[in-house]
């Protein structure tokens, strides 16, 4: 049986791939003793960790989130074959995987709008002061707006 569940690199995937990942995962190894689930991977590493620390914490193999990001730091596949949860929106959308878990956060199926982003302050990234701002919106992992460069 093979399930694809990919999300673009470098993001976070929606919580609610994040727990049809973990569903779907400890039904296959529930099915039976000899079920083995393999995790494979395109890109970031990092995906794998939020995917493994995930599943870690819904399966109650550790007691809380950080617990979860803590095991799979040093257990490291094979000598750092994956690496552990380095980005801070995985080690957040950890946090909330795990809130989700407890009760103490629910789910929001209303739409979000976005009217506008402001600002405060202009970043100094450049040397002569100020920055030039690019915008990349998504809605559902596909990109639908993309600012000038």
């Amino acid at each position: 049986q093979v399930l694809d569940f990919g999300w673009p690199d470098m993001h976070t995937p929606a919580l609610e791939k994040i727990c049809s990942i973990c569903k779907a995962m400890d039904t296959w190894l529930n099915a039976a003793p000899h079920n083995v689930v393999v995790l494979h991977n395109k890109g970031n590493r990092g995906r794998l960790g939020v995917v493994v620390a995930a599943y870690m914490h819904y399966s109650n193999i550790s007691a809380s989130a950080e617990q979860a990001l803590d095991r799979f730091a040093m257990k490291r596949f094979y000598e750092d074959k994956v690496v552990p949860v380095g980005q801070p929106s995985q080690k957040r959308y950890i946090h909330y995987f795990s809130g989700l878990l407890s009760g103490s956060i629910k789910m929001n199926n209303k739409p979000l709008f976005l009217h506008h982003v402001i600002m405060h302050g202009i970043p100094n990234f450049e040397s002569k002061g100020g920055c030039r701002p690019f915008l990349k919106i998504y809605q559902a992992m596909q990109p639908v707006y993309t600012s000038g460069i």
